[in-house]
Formats: C-alpha cells, sequence, structure tokens
C-alpha cells in the first residue's frame, strides 16, 4: 500500500567515526545477507501473495534504492540538478523523484533537472510530481520491540 508521507523531521547528527563505522558494518552485512534475504522474500512472496506480491516486494526494494540514491547522490544533484535556494536532495527518507517533483513544483531545476523530470515523465507521466512525499508502508502491524 503506498501513502502520503508528510513527516519531513531533519537527519540526526552523528559523530563522524560512528557514521563511517556503522556505513562499513551494513555494507559487510548486506553483501552477506543481501542475496539470501532477497531469494528468501522472492519465494515468501510468490507462495504467500503470488506475482502481485513479488511486484509489491520489488516497488519496495526500488523505493529503498531510490532513497539510497538520493543520499548518495545529494551533492551531485544538488549541484547540478537544481538552481541555489532550491529544495536540496539528500533527505535519507525521500526518494530522488519525490526531490526532483518538489523543485519542479518550486521551479527550482536547472536545464539538466528539467531533461531528467522530461525522462521519467515519458516513462511515467508527472513521475516526479505524483512521487512527492510518498513511501512503502508494510502491510502487516509492524512487530515493536521493548
Amino acid at each position: 500500500m503506498i501513502l502520503k508521507h508528510q513527516d519531513c523531521k531533519p537527519d540526526k547528527k552523528v559523530r563522524p567515526g560512528i557514521g563511517i563505522l556503522l556505513f562499513l558494518v551494513s555494507i559487510v552485512l548486506f553483501v552477506l545477507t543481501g542475496p539470501i534475504g532477497f531469494i528468501f522474500a522472492l519465494f515468501h512472496e510468490l507462495f504467500k501473495r503470488g506475482i502481485h506480491g513479488v511486484g509489491e516486494y520489488g516497488l519496495q526494494l526500488a523505493i529503498s534504492i531510490d532513497q539510497l540514491g538520493n543520499v548518495l547522490m545529494q551533492h551531485f544533484f544538488n549541484a547540478l540538478w537544481i538552481k541555489k535556494g532550491g529544495y536540496k536532495f539528500g533527505n535519507r527518507d525521500e526518494t530522488i523523484s519525490s526531490a526532483l517533483g518538489k523543485n519542479k513544483q518550486l521551479e527550482t531545476l536547472t536545464g539538466f533537472g528539467k531533461a531528467i523530470d522530461w525522462i521519467l515523465d515519458k516513462i511515467d507521466p508527472n513521475h516526479s510530481l505524483n512521487s512527492i512525499d510518498y513511501h512503502i508502508e508494510p502491510l502487516e502491524e509492524p512487530t515493536h520491540f521493548k
């Protein structure tokens, strides 16, 4: 299920050493466990909800990778895709398309940013505008740890 998300909080400050250490640990864990988790999830969704479950899982992965790209490429996108004073890329809870759409609304896209938005519009009409602040919600109630 896709829901509109309105909460835009700034990222919490982290000590540099902790951030680098957590980044390295996350890479190792991803490389070691990612393929197993991916294969397990594909079969789980296929047998639990069929091809629609696999499709939704694929959308969840796409959005998560898009959010990673928004953080990873923030300096590049901020330099090349938006004018001074535009809405900044880099929010870890937001997709590239959402930030692109906000800049389209603000009319702060550079020529290169407009070209990227035009390409996305050819694939999916009004993609960036429709992507503003959307995220994927889990289908089940989350498990809360105490």
